[in-house]
C-alpha cells in the first residue's frame, strides 16, 4: 500500500512534521503546529566534507584502522546503542502502522520493497506475527461487526423501497402471477409441457428496470450523504464502527464516499441480468476475510477506506475533522478565584 507524497506527523519524533514523497522521508523536519509549506521542502544543502584527521577520533580507531581496547568494532553499534535497523526504545518500527492520524505507514529510504524484514533481521520471514495496524490509532473492526452494520442498513433500505416502491411491486406481481400459477398446477399434475402458458405483458420488463433503479437510488441517497459527512451509516452507528480514509485525517467527502459506494451499490442494477449483480454484490461482501492485513473489501480498495472500530465511550461522537478526537491535549481545568474581596490582598496589604 502506497502512500501519497505530503507532509505528515513523524514516527518517531511526534512533535514534528516531514515531507513523505512516497518512498521516504525528505528534508527537514518542521513542528507538529507550524503550517507546512507548499510541496516538498528545499533541497538541504551537502554536508562539509570533515578531515580525516578529525574522523579518526569519532569512530574511536586509532589511524592504523584497528579499534581500541572496549571500543566496538567498525559497524557495529556502541553499548547501550539499537542495533541497526531497530527503533531507539519507546519508538515504533518503520514498518509498524501509524500510532496517530495522519501517520504514513510507508517505509522510510532502506527498508526492504514489499513490506519485508527489517535491515539486519534474518531472511525468510518475520522473527513473531508482525502486529496488526490501527490505522490512526484506532483497531480495525471485525468482520462479525461489518457484517450485522451491513444488515441493519439493508432493513432500512427495505423498509425504505416498502413505502417508495411497493406499488410497482405489486403491479410486478399481477404481471407474473398467471405465468408462474399455470406452472406450479402443471408441475402438480406433472404435466412438463410449455405450450400455451400465460406470458406476461410487456408492462413487466419496464416494471422490473423502474424497481431496480428506484431501489439503486434509495440505497445511493440514504448511505453516500451520511458516510461522506461522519462515516457512518444508521448501522454503522448502532454497531459502533466507522469509514475513515487510510492516509487521510479527514471526512471522506462526497467524492470518495461516491466510488466507495459505487463498487457495491451500483451491481444492483445487474440483478435483472440472471442474479449476476448480486453475485458481484456477495464477492464484494466476503473480501474483507480475505485480505491482509487492512481487511479491505472491493469496495474499500477503490477508495483508499479502511472500517475502524470506535472505542464504546466514543461511539457516535466525532471530532472537528470527522475522527475521535484523540490528539486533543489534557489541560488543567480553570479554577475561579472563590476568595472573599477581604481575602484577596495586594502585596502591600491593603485591601482593594
Amino acid at each position: 500500500m502506497s502512500v501519497g507524497p505530503g507532509w505528515y506527523v513523524d514516527p518517531a519524533d511526534p512533535e514534528t512534521r516531514r515531507y513523505w514523497d512516497g518512498e521516504g522521508w525528505i528534508g527537514a523536519p518542521i513542528p507538529v503546529d507550524a503550517t507546512p509549506p507548499e510541496g516538498p521542502p528545499p533541497a538541504e544543502p551537502p554536508p562539509a566534507p570533515t578531515s580525516p584527521a578529525a574522523a579518526a577520533p569519532a569512530s574511536g580507531a586509532p589511524a592504523g584502522g584497528h579499534p581500541l581496547p572496549g571500543q566496538p568494532h567498525p559497524g557495529q553499534p556502541h553499548p547501550g546503542q539499537p542495533h541497526p535497523g531497530q527503533p531507539h526504545p519507546g519508538q515504533p518500527y518503520p514498518w509498524q502502522p501509524a500510532q496517530g492520524p495522519g501517520h504514513p505507514q510507508g517505509p522510510p529510504p532502506g527498508w526492504p520493497p514489499g513490506g519485508g524484514p527489517p535491515p539486519g533481521w534474518p531472511p525468510g520471514g518475520w522473527p513473531g506475527r508482525p502486529p496488526e495496524p490501527r490505522p490512526h490509532g484506532l483497531p480495525l473492526a471485525g468482520f462479525g461487526a461489518r457484517l450485522v452494520a451491513r444488515l441493519i442498513d439493508f432493513t432500512v433500505v427495505f423498509a425504505l423501497n416498502a413505502v417508495v416502491n411497493g406499488w410497482f411491486v405489486w403491479r410486478l406481481v399481477e404481471e407474473v402471477t398467471p405465468y408462474w400459477r399455470e406452472v406450479f398446477r402443471r408441475a402438480m399434475a406433472g404435466d412438463s409441457s410449455t405450450d400455451n402458458l400465460p406470458q406476461p405483458s410487456e408492462q413487466a420488463g419496464g416494471l422490473q428496470v423502474v424497481i431496480l433503479l428506484i431501489a439503486t437510488a434509495l440505497w445511493l441517497a440514504y448511505e453516500v450523504p451520511t458516510t461522506a459527512s461522519g462515516g457512518q451509516t444508521f448501522g454503522k452507528r448502532l454497531v459502533g464502527v466507522k469509514v475513515l480514509p487510510v492516509s487521510a485525517d479527514e471526512p471522506l467527502g462526497f467524492g470518495r464516499a461516491l466510488r466507495r459506494w459505487n463498487t457495491l451499490g451500483l451491481p444492483t442494477l445487474l440483478w435483472y441480468c440472471c442474479g449476476l449483480g448480486l453475485l458481484l454484490q456477495l464477492v464484494d461482501a466476503l473480501s474483507p476475510l480475505f485480505d491482509h492485513p487492512l481487511r479491505q473489501a472491493l469496495h474499500d480498495k477503490r477508495a483508499q477506506t479502511v472500517v475502524v472500530q470506535l472505542p464504546r465511550g466514543k461511539r457516535g461522537t466525532t471530532g472537528e475533522r470527522g475522527t475521535p478526537d484523540d490528539r486533543t491535549a489534557t489541560r488543567e481545568p480553570t479554577t475561579t478565584d472563590d476568595r472573599t474581596p477581604d481575602d484577596r490582598t495586594d502585596p502591600s496589604g491593603d485591601t482593594p
